[in-house]
């Protein structure tokens, strides 16, 4: 069952983008980059603690603001619906560039990973059933009802969006639910996780590597702002260990988070809302439906619409995508691009292609994001050949300057779904925001139970 969620695509596919249009996505990007990196980061103090905004913050608010300021904006500066699907579509190939740098420095971890025992492995429960444990009573203190199932089972990404959709369909309240959860994550998801990330770990109560793997939620824009909130405040050293942690947390909820959602989260949370909403809900009408906000709004939201980039262009975005981490690596972190730091980032590039041929040759079967690890990994692991000088290379590019591009083209792709945000009410929006919590904290909870020392 769960195989089949994925081997139809329901969106409708968008008219190709001419290349002139995509040239003007990656200036736009570019700029972006530029002035997020030279803005660097900025500590705000908040009583006992900080919140850290860092570039790729500035990156994605700037992103967004250009979306949203576009109709009024002169022709050149204007991002239309159009770019803002294509936006969305050069996602992947920038987080793929991420995640090669992150199973980079996993595969010469890959030992302190295993002595770290059961945390690994049991902080997943807490990614899994957080987001319902906060977020369930809430939404049903709110007096919303069975859009508190779709909108708590998960953090609400495409998988879940395919989930709740065979099941019960996307107009059901359920389907609304897990709208809101993706729209609101899609929206300020990044934001809401690094500000939150930033605050706890400034607090001093959490190891940082128990907030390393509560950042792997198994979304990659939201693991790169709340691992980069986090690394922020820590040494290098142990700044690399949080990127290390986070992605391998990320990789086992991005591999094993379908079956788990589908077969264990989804059936738990049925079972929540039936014994919670009489004691917890409101008898009130449904608070997050639509059309009792506004009696007009049509019954069918139109779906997002697909971009599809050739090999050529993918190929294409890997080298730009990877020369703006270049330049984020010079701006904020000194790292002068010369012969050495491209060959790392040559490393990384090719890391990403030789993920993607397997991808490819195995019949799309797994996701890409697994094979670029792998890849990454086997790389660094001690004992292959040329791992340590591999890892010297790779090792000059900070991960925080990968980061940064991601979250400068999820910026330019948010406007489009800002009308279909509002439209889901502000008592869904709370409650996206808590389970997003639930899921980074329950996980960071357990994790640090099973960490020894638990303190360091």
């Amino acid at each position: 069952m769960a195989g089949e969620l994925f081997a139809t695509n329901t969106r409708p596919v968008a008219p190709p983008v001419s290349g002139g249009g995509k040239l003007t996505l990656f200036l736009l990007a570019l700029v972006i980059v530029v002035i997020a990196e030279a803005i660097g980061n900025v500590s705000i103090p908040v009583g006992a603690g900080k919140i850290v905004l860092l570039p790729l913050l500035w990156a994605l608010l700037l992103g967004g603001a250009l979306g949203l300021m576009s109709p009024r904006l002169p022709g050149p500066l204007r991002l239309s619906t159009a770019l803002q699907n294509a936006a969305g579509a050069y996602l992947q190939p920038a987080l793929l560039i991420f995640i090669a740098k992150l199973g980079l420095l996993v595969g010469g971890s890959l030992p302190k990973i295993l002595a770290s025992g059961w945390a690994l492995a049991f902080q997943e429960f807490g990614h899994f059933f957080g987001t319902m444990v906060f977020g369930l009573p809430v939404a049903l203190l709110l007096g919303i009802k069975r859009e508190a199932i779709g909108a708590t089972f998960s953090v609400g990404r495409e998988p879940s969006l395919a989930i709740i959709g065979e099941r019960y369909g996307m107009d059901s309240p359920e389907g609304r639910g897990v709208l809101a959860e993706y729209l609101t994550g899609t929206v300020f998801g990044a934001v809401f996780i690094a500000l939150l990330a930033g605050l706890i770990t400034s607090l001093g109560i959490f190891n940082p590597l128990a907030l390393a793997m509560g950042a792997g939620v198994g979304s990659g824009s939201m693991m790169a702002a709340a691992s980069g909130a986090i690394a922020a405040q820590q040494t290098p050293e142990v700044a690399k260990d949080v990127a290390t942690f986070a992605a391998a947390s990320n990789l086992v909820t991005t591999t094993i988070g379908t079956y788990f959602t589908l077969f264990l989260s989804l059936p738990f949370t049925i079972w929540a809302y039936g014994k919670l909403e009489p004691i917890l809900g409101r008898n009130r009408p449904d608070a997050a439906r639509p059309a009792a906000a506004d009696p007009q709004a049509p019954a069918h939201q139109p779906a997002h619409e697909e971009v599809r980039i050739g090999l050529g262009e993918t190929v294409l975005a890997w080298i730009l995508i990877g020369a703006y981490g270049l330049i984020g690596n010079w701006l904020t972190y000194g790292i002068v691009p010369d012969a050495s730091v491209v060959a790392g980032m040559a490393i990384i590039i090719g890391t990403v292609l030789a993920g993607w041929g397997l991808y490819l040759l195995l019949g799309r079967r797994l996701p890409a994001v697994l094979w670029v690890s792998i890849i990454g990994m086997a790389l660094t692991y001690p004992g292959t050949p040329y791992a340590a000088e591999i890892a010297a290379l790779t090792g000059k590019l900070n991960f925080l300057a990968l980061a940064t591009p991601i979250l400068t083209f999820a910026g330019l792709s948010v406007a489009k779904d800002v009308p279909a945000f509002r439209r889901l009410g502000w008592r869904i929006v709370v409650v996206s925001f808590m389970a997003n919590a639930g899921t980074f904290l329950g996980a960071a909870l357990i994790a640090q139970f099973f960490m020894h020392p638990p303190l360091g």
